[in-house]
């Protein structure tokens, strides 16, 4: 009943058009603010899900670390608890360190990483192979998979060059000659086979070599490895997982979530989205002030059907949750033209690629869109209570009113 009195308030012709003027203002503000929330949390849903995306490829999901140190050493049975977690549909030992690489006059320092066999099982690095091929060599012939920015510092070119590029790593246990630091160096010569790119916290720094040449320059024992990258059949069941690996492998090593290894990086973008969901919430609160006044005209228009409304026996709670009911009204019915506009805007967005992104070095060509439900109710939600905080003080007026029938 009581939105049907707010329908009819609503709709019905006022004494003074202003009245229906400020009210259509006011959901149209609604409209307005709604979609725009939908629609930015949206894109700010799609760069979340691209920068995930691109970050698992070289990110897995759960990694085993020492605990302190550089190096854990894994014995044969170790691994053989890893293997036996049913979860774990694949983990690769890894070995990395800092390196300088150098190609005549061109030098990059870098991260060289060196991967075994499986580690295309658990990264999926070599599906943005950008030049050349995915090749690691071996101890006796290395090869190397470098980031494209490495690769256009050094001036290689991946799918052409015969010429080796010399890599540099300090060995284990040497001490520093000033004299002749290269003494305490390892040096050796790396066919470059292939570049990638994926993003550029990962394109600037990493080259990825094979694990029994990277150990050899580094001098560190048979079971001596940086850390396990491991891959889950069910990425969902990483606490669990990581809770199994931690019991079995003991206090020496720490699990790590594919969330805990860049945890700034999505603290962040969620800090981000929040801040953006504040600010333009203020596009509601502006909607706010003029429900506000819509509904103190409406109160003084309906004065006389308020004193009705009374003198047939509705209380002052009545009349309250009518006003109420005509705040929340214009609100829904704001909300809901905004949700659809916003909706079929996302849509075209996926479909058509309305609004390309600016320049050539991005992943995608336009700004990419991610409808979620749980948006969609939280800006619902939102909505609903800033229409009900700005309809009170007009309904509470509205209820207040005194029988004054003869006036």
């Amino acid at each position: 009943m009581n939105l049907l009195f707010a329908w009819r308030y609503f709709r019905a012709p006022k004494s003074t058009n202003a009245i229906n003027i400020i009210a259509w203002v006011s959901m149209t503000a609604i409209v307005v603010g709604s979609g725009a929330l939908i629609v930015v949390l949206s894109v700010f849903n799609g760069f979340e899900d691209l920068v995930k995306s691109l970050y698992s490829t070289f990110y897995t999901d759960l990694k085993v670390l020492p605990a302190s140190g550089k190096t854990l050493t894994l014995t044969e049975d170790q691994l053989k608890k890893i293997r036996s977690v049913g979860d774990i549909k694949a983990f690769s030992l890894v070995a990395e360190d800092k390196a300088l690489l150098q190609n005549g006059e061109m030098q990059s320092l870098v991260i060289m990483k060196g991967v075994d066999e499986e580690y295309t099982k658990v990264a999926a690095v070599e599906q943005y192979i950008l030049s050349g091929k995915f090749n690691l060599g071996t101890l006796d012939e290395p090869a190397m998979v470098m980031g494209a920015v490495v690769e256009n510092v050094l001036g290689v070119r991946s799918d052409r060059d015969i010429l080796p590029v010399t890599a540099y790593v300090f060995r284990r246990g040497s001490n520093v000659n000033l004299a002749d630091p290269l003494q305490s160096l390892s040096s050796a010569n790396v066919i470059a086979a292939g570049s990638f790119l994926i993003q550029q916290d990962f394109d600037n720094k990493y080259v990825l070599t094979n694990l029994p040449f990277i150990k050899a320059m580094l001098r560190w024992q048979p079971d001596e490895y940086s850390g396990v990258e491991i891959a889950l059949t069910d990425p969902g069941s990483a606490a669990s997982v990581q809770a199994e690996l931690a019991r079995l492998l003991g206090n020496n090593y720490k699990v790590l979530t594919r969330f805990e290894q860049n945890k700034s990086l999505y603290t962040v973008m969620m800090m981000e989205k929040w801040v953006i969901y504040g600010i333009l919430v203020l596009i509601l609160v502006v909607a706010a002030f003029n429900m506000i006044g819509a509904l103190t005209m409406l109160v003084m228009e309906k004065q006389k059907d308020i004193q009705v409304l009374k003198a047939m026996g509705a209380d002052d709670k009545r009349v309250q949750r009518i006003f109420l009911s005509s705040g929340l009204l214009i609100a829904l019915m704001g909300a809901g033209l905004g949700f659809v506009l916003a909706l079929l805007l996302c849509w075209a967005q996926v479909q058509f690629h309305l609004i390309p992104l600016q320049g050539s070095s991005f992943v995608v060509n336009y700004y990419p869109v991610s409808v979620q439900w749980t948006d969609l109710v939280l800006v619902m939600v939102t909505v609903l209570l800033v229409a009900l905080v700005a309809s009170w003080l007009p309904a509470r007026k509205a209820a207040m009113q005194r029988i004054e029938l003869k006036s």
